[in-house]
């Protein structure tokens, strides 16, 4: 019989003979070694360094236990799941460890299954799931974006204590994130570095930690432009921030205006400092970049803290964006929650340093705490004309540091 012989009805019984015959018939709904959670994931082993290594038992979830189970309660109603007839749900205890063993070691879910005894399959929901979770319940605690003046106020009263920088409510930067790329996603996510990437752009407090994180700008978008790509960026831009009004700094009657401060990668603008070109730098200018970078210098470690705790960083993170979002976002305000939560154990006072005496050059947390850091600086933008307020509002920050703002060891920390 040749085919022209087959009416529609008759091809369409064969197509469908045909993909029942590549179908291979299911005879059980999981491996039996992964029925058998209980005996052989990690959970016993977590009970075993509870009980006699505690330091372990940090080191592999990357928080004590306390933290651990304070951090249950809070997303257990949220990724909590019924048993059925069928199967028995995986507790909530075994999805919020799982989540964090990933996000401390960017294993990936094949690799992971091992130690979990739960499918790469079921990991790949579990995971994004409670990632967004823990955001979900730690945020309007560990991560609120201040509204107020007084906010605004208590965070660059911090810089002026810590870091002699007055009027500073906040350090700005961004790092491209590794990840793999969507298919079909062409050159969308190719960054100038020569990898595909997201852009992860932070605002952090003088104490180490995120006040405002924004993920998910792909990472072809230049650089500069980056800021304005997001709503923070346009918040700033309209004067909608609730800014407080310009005062003077403790000891100083030059009014200044309340300020963000970063680097090379953004414009100057009247409320937002970078540093003087490196271009034929006065003694002047080489102490106000000294100064700001003692500030700006902030956010760099914050990202190299949260980047030594959490290895998901390590190699390109291969999941959905949307995914890729959460996992980000679960990082940074569960760095929030561990700095304030555990800050001895997370963020030893050994390993800060105030910088007093430092040249620029050695503005960095210590290398035993920054390890092979893989997220990667925004790209430095051209130079740009700025607002004439812009630049008059940084010499006023110059002018201030070299008189009375003047601290004892800046003279020697930008040589002659």
């Amino acid at each position: 019989m040749s085919s022209s012989d087959l009416d529609t009805d008759d091809f369409l019984s064969i197509a469908v003979a045909l993909e029942e015959k590549k179908r291979k018939k299911r005879s059980k709904w999981s491996k039996s070694w992964l029925l058998k959670r209980n005996d052989f994931s990690h959970t016993n082993l977590l009970e075993e360094l509870r009980l006699k290594e505690p330091q372990d038992w940090f080191n592999y979830l990357r928080m004590d236990e306390d933290t651990f189970l304070e951090l249950l309660s809070m997303v257990t109603p949220i990724i909590e799941k019924k048993d059925t007839k069928l199967r028995e749900a995986i507790s909530p205890h075994q999805r919020l460890a799982a989540t964090l063993r990933f996000l401390a070691t960017g294993k990936s879910y094949e690799d992971l299954k091992f130690s979990t005894c739960i499918s790469p399959q079921a990991l790949g929901h579990i995971i994004p799931e409670t990632c967004d979770a823990i955001y979900r319940v730690l945020k309007p605690h560990y991560l609120k974006f201040p509204s107020s003046v007084a906010e605004w106020k208590a965070i660059a009263q911090q810089f002026e204590n810590k870091w002699q920088f007055p009027n500073c409510c906040g350090a700005l930067d961004g790092k491209h994130i590794s990840i793999t790329p969507p298919h079909d996603s062409g050159s969308y996510y190719w960054n100038y570095k020569g990898f595909n990437s997201v852009v992860l752009l932070a605002l952090a407090n003088a104490n180490y930690e995120f006040i405002m994180c924004d993920v998910g700008t792909n990472g072809r978008i230049s650089d500069g432009g980056v800021l304005e790509n997001t709503k923070f960026g346009d918040l700033l831009s309209e004067g909608k921030l609730n800014l407080p009004e310009p005062a003077k700094p403790e000891n100083s009657s030059r009014i200044l205006p309340y300020v963000f401060i970063g680097d090379e990668a953004f414009a100057l603008r009247k409320h937002f400092l970078k540093p003087y070109s490196s271009k034929d730098l006065t003694k002047e200018h080489r102490i106000f970049n000294y100064r700001l970078s003692r500030g700006r210098r902030i956010i760099e470690n914050v990202f190299g803290i949260m980047t030594s705790r959490f290895r998901i960083f390590s190699s390109p993170i291969n999941l959905k964006i949307a995914n890729i979002e959460k996992v980000v976002l679960a990082c940074c305000i569960l760095h929030n929650f561990l700095r304030r939560k555990c800050s001895a154990s997370y963020l030893p006072p050994e390993n800060v340093s105030n910088d007093i005496g430092l040249g620029i050059e050695n503005l960095t947390i210590p290398d035993v705490m920054l390890g092979d850091v893989a997220l990667q600086p925004l790209e430095r933008t051209h130079t740009r004309n700025p607002p004439q307020e812009a630049k008059e509002v940084r010499n006023q920050f110059m002018a201030y540091f070299m008189e009375e703002g003047a601290v004892p060891w800046q003279d020697k920390s930008v040589g002659n």
